[in-house]
């Protein structure tokens, strides 16, 4: 196999691959979110559950505590149950007594192993979009009223989102930039690929295709050129360091 085919199969295999791409310890992340706010809580268990690409259904992701092995991976319709509620109205909420609210679906309890007598849930969403739903159940009752407990619990789900929210950003460009790969293979024109891949994206995505295609015009280069362009972006980057944070 000459290495122009090689290149070529190489990069349709990474192309294929860019889906799976994810930063190393997203999960963790998620995991231990969930886990921090069952502990503070005092909570029997907690769970993130999140929509699919379609919107149709909502995938528990992770969880801790009771039933949590049950629940994982469990999936269900996105306008069932009480987690449904909340991801279709985008409202938290707050129930003492499920077993009287025709919302709670018992079923679903069940297959968990676990039957809650009261939940907090709250939606996680970015300014873009709703993602899903973190479900506190059965908080200690020692704990003051749900509605303090409901305005923290959103930031342990404005945490999630912005970990969700980075790996979304890094699966997009892991796929642009390896869909340039095979694009590239056979033309050997990486920066022109990313180039034109930018035209079709947001601005924020777009600035860092280009940058991309810029570095793929230095590693072109010599070695003093690239020197330069190290140490003028190190020059930038200490700058930026020492302005003040401007709102986005």
């Amino acid at each position: 196999m000459s290495p122009d085919e090689l290149l070529r199969q190489l990069g349709e295999l990474a192309s294929s691959l860019g889906p799976a791409l994810r930063p190393a310890g997203a999960d963790e992340l998620l995991r231990s979110l969930t886990e921090t706010a069952r502990r503070l809580f005092g909570a029997a268990a907690c769970s993130l559950a999140l929509l699919t690409e379609d919107e149709s259904e909502l995938v528990y992701t992770v969880a801790a505590g009771q039933g949590a092995d049950d629940v994982t991976g469990m999936r269900i319709p996105a306008s069932r149950g009480i987690a449904g509620w909340v991801v279709q109205s985008g409202q938290p909420i707050a129930i003492s007594d499920v077993a009287a609210d025709p919302r709670f679906s018992r079923e679903q309890a069940e297959q968990t192993g676990y039957i809650p007598q009261a939940i907090l849930a709250v939606p996680v969403q970015t300014p873009a979009r709703l993602l899903g739903v973190i479900s506190l159940l059965d908080r200690d009752p020692r704990r003051p009223g749900a509605e303090q407990d409901m305005a923290l619990l959103s930031l342990f789900a404005d945490q999630a989102a912005l970990a969700l929210a980075s790996v979304e950003r890094f699966s997009l460009m892991g796929r642009i930039l390896l869909d340039a790969l095979a694009r590239a293979a056979a033309s050997d024109d990486l920066a022109g690929t990313l180039r034109r891949a930018a035209d079709h994206l947001p601005a924020a995505d777009a600035d860092l295709a280009e940058l991309a295609a810029t570095f793929a015009v230095l590693a072109r280069r010599g070695a003093a050129e690239r020197r330069l362009a190290l140490a003028v972006l190190r020059d930038i980057a200490d700058y930026t360091g020492r302005r003040p944070s401007r709102p986005r």
